[in-house]
């Protein structure tokens, strides 16, 4: 059952207001570990929607099945219904005061529109050449997903070896809620203390790499109508000139996870006994917390990111 705040105390050792990589401002009276990232206050234009085309001719489309022999026909099936420069321009809308397409890195991003057959496993081989890495439009429209990632961000996707579509937006909601507390209280996230606090579940006959809470150590819950028709709309973020780095640090593209040595070697549980000392008093601290049964609501969390007054009535 959920309860309002948080009661034990963090480690002080542990307080770090510049854990994350970049934080956008919060309302009056938000904590200053917020500067680095900005917010916006009405919507803003996307970067760039159109499509490359080479001298105005249309490229054929590649043979996805041979140039990806591992992708299930499930997988293979699974393309974007975003396929035009308007379809990317309507993500802008809607009533949220804070948008992920924001003029602070409309300039350093490229947002484009994905072709009818070119499906979520592609990568530059078939989209012929250039970085970029797919993102479903519920990531951005939702669990208000920013771009550049944060470090934590970049951290966790390399360790779990996934791109960022390959994870399930239900689980991209922990790893933003998760950030969100501790920016809130002040502590680093850490990749470690997140895998001691969820572990990853292999997707088996499923698409999507899923973040389980593990039983006595749950502060996270979500709930299953959060995010509906979320398959088949996706696009392509590109970097540009302005900002070379936009996309390194983590895997761009689909990563096989059928084989038989990711099966085996998938799941990686974290224990404390492994860790430094500040991650194991991390872990403590947020072991406490699950022990008095108190858990968040992911989409509150998200919603409320940037009302510090909010946030102190529900953390503390």
């Amino acid at each position: 059952m959920a309860r309002s705040k948080i009661t034990p105390n963090p480690p002080p050792s542990s307080r770090n207001p510049s854990s994350q990589a970049h934080n956008p401002p919060r309302a009056p009276g938000a904590s200053s570990s917020q500067a680095e990232r900005p917010a916006p206050s009405h919507p803003t234009n996307l970067a760039q929607a159109t499509p490359p085309v080479a001298g105005g001719a249309s490229i054929p489309s590649p043979d996805f099945k041979k140039l990806y022999p591992w992708a299930t026909p499930t997988l293979l099936k699974e393309t974007s219904s975003v396929n035009s420069a308007g379809a990317v321009l309507r993500l802008k809308k809607g009533d949220e005061p804070h948008l992920s397409f924001h003029k602070e890195h409309d300039d350093k991003m490229v947002v484009l529109p994905c072709s009818p057959d070119m499906p979520v496993c592609a990568d530059d081989k078939g989209n012929n050449g250039g970085l970029f890495c797919f993102v479903y439009t519920t990531l951005f429209k939702k669990v208000k997903l920013r771009f550049p990632f944060t470090r934590f961000e970049r951290e966790l996707l390399t360790e779990l070896d996934i791109a960022a579509a390959q994870l399930h937006p239900n689980s991209w909601a922990f790893v933003r809620a998760f950030q969100i507390m501790c920016d809130h209280l002040g502590l680093p996230a850490s990749v470690d203390v997140f895998l001691f606090l969820f572990e990853a579940k292999h997707p088996g006959d499923r698409l999507w790499v899923s973040l389980n809470g593990i039983a006595g150590r749950s502060i996270l819950s979500i709930s299953q109508q959060s995010y509906k028709d979320w398959k088949g709309k996706f696009v392509q973020v590109r970097p540009n000139d302005k900002d070379a780095s936009l996309l390194d640090g983590f895997p761009l593209y689909w990563v096989n996870k059928g084989t038989k040595e990711s099966k085996g070697s998938f799941r990686r549980p974290r224990s404390p006994d492994s860790m430094g000392a500040l991650d194991k008093d991390l872990c403590f601290f947020w072991k406490s917390v699950a022990d008095t049964n108190i858990t968040f609501l992911t989409t509150t969390l998200i919603s409320f990111e940037f009302f510090e007054d909010q946030l102190e009535v529900r953390i503390g």
